[in-house]
């Protein structure tokens, strides 16, 4: 197997200091910038940052913290998690990540998806009627701004472009732009159709449910002609020097987080059974570093992966909790992944 990819994720949930009071917004970004440089140091591929407009999370501008990020760190790619493009514009889109780009001497990445909230539509004057049409005309509009050369393009959600020229142009000629992808198998043909990259959410249940869509977008690259990428995928976890740690740190917070999310989507409250569950057979990498890498390992191994990018928050857990989380995933879970691998 070829070396596989690490990468962190974050949508900048709100965190608590150690006295269990929680962060302003301000700080909570700042976090997030630490948490980035520390992975920087610690060899860690990818920071990705989420684009959400609730409450709960600290981060709607994922581009903004990237390009903060990139002014203290040398090597670490920094990339959306995603990007909502459609209640944004591809042409703003593509201006502040090439921003970004310049910025970190080409190490920036976007994302592209859909989103898992729709509180940026209304929030934007989007109507969510028009919800699949507007992906799918904004990212055929994007993947043309990636030649960058002059854009002529007609649609229904934004106004036409005739022979329009986009700047800043991007050093090595090309943004690197992957499509985040949750369990839809139109969503996975439409990315081996534009031939870009395809990161999976796989945020609950057995990983290995996801291997069809793995098989898919190979297949459907081969009958497009296009290229089939590695694929990457992201799930939640939380490393802690025990299983039992990280476990009863994670948890609660977990707990408020998933339930939120739970009472707008109609689901029942999370049992602690069924978050035992996730760890031991579904997509929760909670655990020691010897656990967390195990299951990640096998993973990579079942799915056939290229990319494992690690949710390291969820909720409001402790500053401190979440900086040694991040350091326990660069210095231990990475280097043994690796070594079981064989990479």
């Amino acid at each position: 197997m070829s070396d596989p990819q690490f990468g962190l994720d974050t949508f900048g949930d709100v965190p608590e200091d150690d006295s269990g009071t929680p962060l302003s917004y301000g700080a909570a970004i700042r976090q997030v910038v630490d948490e980035a440089v520390l992975a920087d140091e610690l060899g860690v591929d990818v920071i990705a940052l989420g684009e959400h407009h609730r409450p709960e999370y600290s981060i709607s501008t994922p581009e903004t913290v990237l390009a903060g990020i990139a002014t203290r760190t040398s090597r670490i790619r920094l990339a959306s998690g995603v990007t909502v493009l459609s209640s944004d514009d591809p042409v703003r889109v593509f201006q502040r990540f090439a921003t970004v780009d310049a910025l970190s001497h080409g190490r920036a990445e976007v994302i592209l998806g859909r989103g898992s909230f729709t509180e940026s539509f209304p929030l934007f004057g989007y109507d969510l009627r028009d919800y699949d049409k507007l992906f799918e005309e904004k990212i055929e509009l994007f993947v043309k701004l990636l030649d960058e050369k002059p854009v002529t393009w007609s649609g229904t959600t934004r106004p036409a472009l005739e022979d329009a020229d986009v700047f800043p142009k991007t050093e090595s000629g090309r943004l690197s732009t992957w499509v985040g992808v949750g369990g839809s198998p139109q969503s996975v043909i439409r990315t081996a159709h534009y031939g870009l990259p395809l990161m999976l959410a796989i945020i609950g249940g057995p990983p290995k449910r996801f291997a069809g869509y793995v098989d898919l977008y190979r297949r459907a690259a081969e009958q497009f002609g296009t290229t089939a990428h590695p694929v990457g995928m992201h799930s939640p976890g939380f490393v802690a020097d025990t299983d039992q740690e990280a476990r009863e740190v994670f948890w609660p917070h977990y707990r408020v987080i998933r339930d939120r999310i739970g009472r707008l989507r109609g689901w029942p409250p999370v049992r602690r059974e069924e978050f035992d569950a996730d760890i031991e057979i579904g997509s929760l990498y909670i655990g020691s570093p010897e656990t967390v890498a195990r299951r990640m390992a096998r993973t990579i191994k079942d799915l056939g992966v290229g990319r494992f990018d690690l949710i390291y928050t969820a909720g409001a857990q402790p500053t401190s909790a979440r900086l040694r989380s991040v350091e326990l995933y660069g210095s231990k879970v990475i280097p043994m992944v690796r070594d079981i691998l064989g990479a």
